[in-house]
């Protein structure tokens, strides 16, 4: 496979073509943020944590670095004062769903984030979508999903799906940056199994 020669914060590299923004970054031991990016899934693009600026032909653009491809000559900025600016305020608006995450809040110190600027809509959801494509990628048992669109978004587990799938598997737990993935599990447990106990297997 060829390489593509491009530049990353004032420096030289030479990455595999083919490759995204964020893994020619990580390669090169350039850490990006992300909430939405997993090695083993296709690229989402859904936080824009992510966000660098790339400049082609002279034209100066933002853009979501797991989805973007390297091409040569390239120029990003993973760091400035606008990147930033936009970091910080993405952080603000994922607070005000998750406001008590541990990773939201180790960004948001980094990134000097009010997570109180905005009005508590404490879902704890931030829709990364991590815990669906998992299933559905990996997994390919698609019992969790979204639930209605912008505002009132959010994930539900497909009651007998999950019934069959779930209860021995759990894998995309460790994936999920807030609580909103286990507190969705224990509600369809109980409403599919209220007389279960503990966390053992339940029998369909």
């Amino acid at each position: 496979m060829s390489e593509k020669l491009l530049q990353i914060d004032g420096k030289q590299f030479e990455v595999r073509e083919g490759i995204t923004i964020l893994e020619a970054a990580r390669e090169v031991g350039i850490e990006i943020p992300t909430l939405c990016h997993h090695e083993g899934l296709e690229p989402h693009g859904g936080c824009r944590l992510c966000m660098v600026e790339v400049e082609e032909r002279g034209w100066s653009k933002l853009v979501a670095s797991c989805v973007y491809t390297v091409e040569k000559d390239l120029v990003v900025t993973t760091r400035s004062e606008k990147i930033d600016l936009v970091r910080k305020t993405i952080l603000e608006l994922l607070l005000a769903h998750a406001p008590d995450s541990p990773e939201l809040l180790v960004l948001a110190q980094e990134y000097g984030a009010d997570k109180d600027r905005f009005e508590k809509e404490s879902s704890f959801c931030i829709h990364c979508g991590l815990c669906v494509r998992y299933c559905a990628e990996v997994k390919g048992a698609h019992a969790v999903g979204f639930l209605d669109r912008g505002a009132r978004r959010e994930i539900s587990f497909v009651p007998e799906i999950a019934a069959r799938e779930c209860w021995n598997c759990k894998e995309c737990f460790p994936l999920c940056p807030t609580s909103a993935l286990q507190a969705a599990y224990v509600l369809t447990k109980a409403l599919v199994f209220p007389n279960a106990d503990g966390d053992s297997p339940a029998k369909c």
